[in-house]
């Protein structure tokens, strides 16, 4: 005796010429839908050579007008704000970005007997090896010693971990 499936007994409870909506018969409605426009592909398909965006001008243009929008800061030939606006400050390129990790961080995240160094911080997921140098700041307390081996840090983080009986080398 054959078995019948949830389709099956679905499709046996369906009315007469009723078929039911499923992945093999999804189609788009009526007119909804239609081929993209080919452009620059030869005379006779109507839109070759200048592929339908006429001679010279700026619509005729790469990069202007049409889908994905104009030049970036171009404002129909006015000053752009870019411009009209005065430049003030400077920008060291130089700049280092250190990452910045919290005494309460090495509490938390480090285990017990482990030296602080760069390897070991990105181990314990504290800094992104592709970033910057790391600098260890006086937020929290540090209840354990620790020793630090050439990371950066400010002088309360040190007064810090010297108090809780570790040390710094540099």
């Amino acid at each position: 005796m054959a078995r019948k499936t949830k389709t099956a007994t679905a499709a046996a409870d369906a009315p007469e010429g009723v078929e039911h909506l499923g992945l093999h018969n999804l189609m788009p409605a009526p007119g909804s839908h239609r081929n993209r426009k080919r452009i620059g592909r030869g005379p006779g398909s109507g839109t070759g050579k200048t592929s339908g965006k006429g001679h010279k001008g700026i619509k005729a243009r790469a990069g202007h007008h049409g889908p994905g929008g104009g030049k970036p800061q171009f404002e129909g030939g006015q000053m752009p704000l870019s411009r009209r606006l005065p430049k003030r400050g400077f920008t060291n390129i130089f700049r280092v970005e250190h990452q910045v990790i919290r005494l309460s961080d090495l509490e938390r995240r480090l285990p017990e007997g482990t030296a602080v160094t760069r390897e070991s911080l990105v181990q314990a997921g504290l800094i992104s090896a592709r970033k910057g140098p790391a600098k260890v700041l006086a937020n929290g307390d540090l209840s354990r010693a620790v020793t630090v081996r050439g990371i950066r840090m400010s002088a309360g983080a040190r007064e810090k971990i010297e108090a809780a009986g570790g040390r710094v080398e540099e």
